[in-house]
């Protein structure tokens, strides 16, 4: 056979062998694509609506938390309940890490985060916001009567003014207080499972089966002036997809925001993972890039279309609650390291 003929012949089975694979690819990607399509349709059958609505949030926040899964059971809105539910730590004054009374950065200024995001996939945010108690309505303001996401420092703050909002000052006396004290040494340090990094961040699924959350903070205390956290980052504090589910986040916000860990929980979900272990892989993400996570602490919760939920965390310690059935429970999370 000369040479000709050879690469003519040669092609043509190359022709025919790319055809065959060709053809046996896509018969393996309908199939594919027609067990996901079943596995999806299998998932929507389990969802059983009598476990409508759940509202969970982050630490112990009882009374937070009782707030949006009563009101959700009102037939309110998810996100609505969820900013109701919050603004009960932003307006407690012996909460030192959420709104009014929360602890001040290292020139004394009491500056806020927060975000939502709705059912829709719309979202909103402020950050550094100063004189305003109700930042996560705040960021509600933001997505519903602006053309933008996210609103900061002053501009959020003259924002809030247009829209009705109050001007308070937000270090109460007990924070002050606190605040000169630690002036006399300055020194900084993440203290694991004590308030100077906590948040509360809330997931609420309502009576229609629709999912939106709040999370809103002081951030750290006696934080640089200007620092900003997960909290109010889409898809590293809270992130809702409604076709899927929702998570968020508390803890060390610089390590948080390294793996977009809400988004990456919700994603999971939308693979099959259950939120429990949605929120372990999360966690493991954080723990396999950072060789020192035993000094700080991270920690999700995560909610999906069915109402089942989790939560996972580095260090012992960490809690959330879950309303459901008129029942308001403290769940204690597991965790990475053991105690």
């Amino acid at each position: 056979m000369d040479r000709r003929k050879f690469l003519k012949n040669a092609s043509l089975t190359s022709i025919g062998l790319a055809a065959g694979s060709s053809v046996l690819a896509c018969a393996k990607t309908e199939k594919t694509l027609t067990d996901a399509t079943q596995q999806k349709e299998d998932t929507t059958t389990i969802i059983d609506n009598t476990s409508f609505p759940v509202s969970i949030c982050t630490w112990g926040f009882v009374d937070a938390n009782a707030k949006a899964g009563q009101t959700l059971e009102q037939g309110v809105k998810a996100l609505d309940a969820a900013i109701a539910g919050v603004a009960i730590e932003e307006e407690n004054l012996t909460n030192t890490t959420v709104g009014k009374g929360g602890a001040p950065d290292r020139d004394g200024q009491v500056t806020l985060d927060a975000c939502v995001m709705d059912s829709s996939g719309d979202c909103g945010a402020v950050v550094c916001v100063q004189n305003i108690t109700n930042v996560a309505l705040l960021a509600k303001k933001v997505m519903t009567e602006t053309p933008h996401v996210i609103l900061a420092a002053k501009g959020a703050e003259d924002f809030a003014y247009t829209q009705g909002f109050k001007k308070e000052n937000l270090l109460t006396e007990a924070s002050k207080k606190a605040w000169e004290d630690w002036k006399k040494t300055s020194e900084y340090k993440p203290i694991i499972n004590i308030e100077n990094h906590d948040t509360i961040g809330m997931l609420c699924l309502d009576k229609d089966g629709d999912i939106a959350g709040a999370c809103t903070t002081s951030g750290l205390s006696y934080k640089m002036k200007g620092r900003v956290g997960d909290s109010p980052i889409i898809g590293s504090g809270l992130f809702v997809d409604n076709q899927v589910g929702g998570a968020a986040a508390t803890g060390l916000g610089e390590e948080i925001l390294k793996t977009v860990g809400s988004f990456l929980i919700v994603e999971l979900m939308r693979n099959g993972m259950h939120p429990q272990q949605a929120c372990e892989e999360a966690i493991n993400r954080i723990v396999n890039k950072n060789k020192n996570h035993k000094d700080f602490q991270a920690a999700y919760i995560a909610i999906n279309k069915a109402g089942q939920t989790g939560s996972y965390c580095i260090h012992p310690g960490f809690a959330y609650m879950k309303y459901q059935h008129g029942k308001n429970e403290r769940i204690l999370s597991k965790a990475f390291l053991k105690a």
